[in-house]
């Protein structure tokens, strides 16, 4: 009962529900989602580091960026998130997140440029 629980708590905060759906969707590194949902680097690295704590995502160096994924193996939690990506139709927010997604390129070059 505690990981479901657990799982709806992190559901329950907009920036972390956002950056599962990215994840969905794409491996990410921070600046790409930064870049994606217009949040500060502090944020989405914060909202990162709980979700790995739990055991939600997990990160691998690629170069000098840390690329993010989902790790979610229980299915009634796979299927939550693949329903609410299959619906961003209801969700604005959401919707906008992916539609971004195609830009990554764009974000990932700004960081290279920044280093």
């Amino acid at each position: 009962m505690n990981n479901l629980t657990n799982f709806f708590k992190l559901l329950s905060d907009e920036t972390r529900l956002r950056i599962l759906i990215l994840l969905y969707h794409k491996k990410l590194c921070v600046c790409e989602m930064c870049g994606i949902m217009n949040e500060s680097q502090p944020k989405v690295s914060k909202h990162l580091g709980k979700l790995r704590d739990m055991g939600f995502v997990k990160d691998e160096r690629q170069e000098q960026f840390i690329y993010y994924y989902l790790t979610i193996e229980n299915e009634l939690f796979k299927d939550i998130l693949q329903g609410i990506a299959e619906n961003v139709e209801d969700y604005p927010v959401i919707k906008n997140d992916i539609k971004n997604i195609n830009s990554t390129e764009k974000y990932l070059e700004a960081c290279k440029r920044r280093l």
